[in-house]
């Protein structure tokens, strides 16, 4: 099938590059013309293992395009996919820029074509891009579709080709057959095909990260409790998981949850909740108390340096929200540093991914190994849970004796870390 991707950012890039994998023509449109031409020399904007593998090979084999030119690739195309971005403003998600391009869209129907948001967008949404695009002109011309996506970053190409499940909203029988054999391939290796109503496919994707965001933030309540009555959030979290109606994943305490989805996602649906005079009082308080995550690891950062941080050297492992992205967005270390560094604390930080990362405070500096990053350090904070801290000889990468270590994954073992000496404190144990 000959499909358009519009929006060139990380779902774009990635279901753009999987499906031109499957066979399919995809050309992949962006606005951004320096993007675009780095694109078509395989240089990949974002950190996303397996990616540029995966868009060398089909830029090789002419299956997989990058333009600027928005009206040719519609009118070339049989599918068209909007995967712009759906920022948070004011609370509500905003979505000037799906708007901005259904009306290109709208100006260059010349056949029927299916129009598919897969970026994240409030339920009614896909009302509102029909009304855009119903003109006479474009009468019969067009269905409709939500088919949102469910990539997890560092693991967006394997969620890709083996998904849970395929959700596809649409009330047309011809929408419904078409996508069903553009995910075929993946059907057959057992991803199962949902069909539903577009709003319920709107819906389903905000229902989805705001219980992963409600475990998150439930087990790290959980551990706050574990804290103060000397018990082992780990066991408490294994006991838990066992019973197949919780399960395990999301049921890790550490810091507060963030990157592209959840913050923003939490938010939009409470907004919906209101336009739909909806409370929702458990989202509200899992965005509340994820809020105020951030500062309870900065009370208790302050009590393991005996309320000592100015002139003392603070070290970060991993400063991105997750392991496998180099993704910064709402990730904790954006308020954790810079608040450390206004208390006079030195900053240093190492970052798998190789980038540094732009902090807006004084005395924070970006390491390429993990040795000189430690070497002077007070305090060293494992923030991200990435293979290579896993198996780390604190005695070895840090010269200062009396150094400290908080894990704010629970990477290790307590009893190892007093067997060996060392100051040790981790999350909810």
């Amino acid at each position: 099938m000959k499909i358009c991707i519009i929006g060139s950012g990380y779902v774009g890039l990635v279901s753009g590059a999987c499906f031109s994998d499957l066979g399919n023509t995809v050309t992949c449109v962006d606005i951004n013309r320096e993007t675009i031409e780095k694109l078509n020399k395989g240089i990949i904007p974002i950190y996303e293992p397996g990616l540029h593998e995966l868009v060398v090979r089909n830029l090789k084999k002419k299956r997989l395009l990058f333009t600027t030119d928005i009206s040719s690739s519609i009118k070339k195309s049989d599918i068209i996919f909007i995967c712009v971005g759906t920022p948070t403003k004011n609370n509500k998600a905003d979505l000037k820029y799906v708007f901005n391009v259904t009306k290109s869209i709208k100006f260059n129907l010349n056949r029927y074509k299916i129009i598919v948001t897969k970026s994240t967008v409030p339920v009614t949404t896909g009302d509102k891009i029909t009304k855009i695009l119903k003109s006479n002109n474009n009468k019969n011309k067009f269905d409709v579709v939500s088919n949102p996506e469910f990539l997890r970053e560092g693991e967006a190409i394997r969620d890709f080709q083996f998904p849970d499940r395929v959700v596809v909203g649409t009330s047309s029988n011809k929408a419904n057959k078409i996508m069903k054999k553009l995910y075929l391939p993946l059907i057959k290796k057992g991803g199962r095909y949902f069909h539903t109503s577009r709003r319920s496919a709107e819906l389903i994707k905000y229902a989805s990260n705001a219980f992963l965001a409600t475990k998150i933030t439930f087990i790290n309540e959980i551990a706050n409790l574990c804290e103060k009555s000397n018990i082992d959030v780990k066991e408490v979290a294994i006991g838990m998981g066992l019973d197949e109606r919780i399960g395990s994943r999301f049921l890790r305490p550490g810091p507060a949850y963030g990157g592209s989805c959840f913050p923003k996602d939490t938010r939009a649906l409470v907004s919906t909740g209101r336009m739909f005079k909806t409370n929702l009082s458990v989202v509200k308080s899992v965005i509340n108390s994820n809020d105020k995550r951030s500062n309870l690891l900065l009370n208790k950062i302050s009590k393991i340096m005996n309320n000592k941080i100015k002139n003392k050297n603070i070290t970060f492992l991993g400063v991105t929200f997750k392991p496998g992205t180099d993704d910064m967005r709402e990730s904790s270390s954006l308020k954790i540093i810079p608040t450390l560094s206004r208390k006079g604390a030195y900053i240093n930080y190492y970052e798998p991914t190789g980038k540094k990362k732009e902090f807006k405070s004084k005395n924070v500096n970006f390491f390429e190994n993990i040795k000189d990053a430690c070497k002077s350090a007070d305090l060293i904070i494992i923030h991200t849970e990435w293979n290579e801290f896993k198996q780390l000889n604190f005695k070895k990468i840090t010269k200062k004796r009396n150094f400290k270590v908080f894990d704010m994954r629970n990477l290790y073992s307590t009893s190892e870390m007093k067997k060996n000496k060392i100051n040790y404190f981790s999350i909810g144990r």
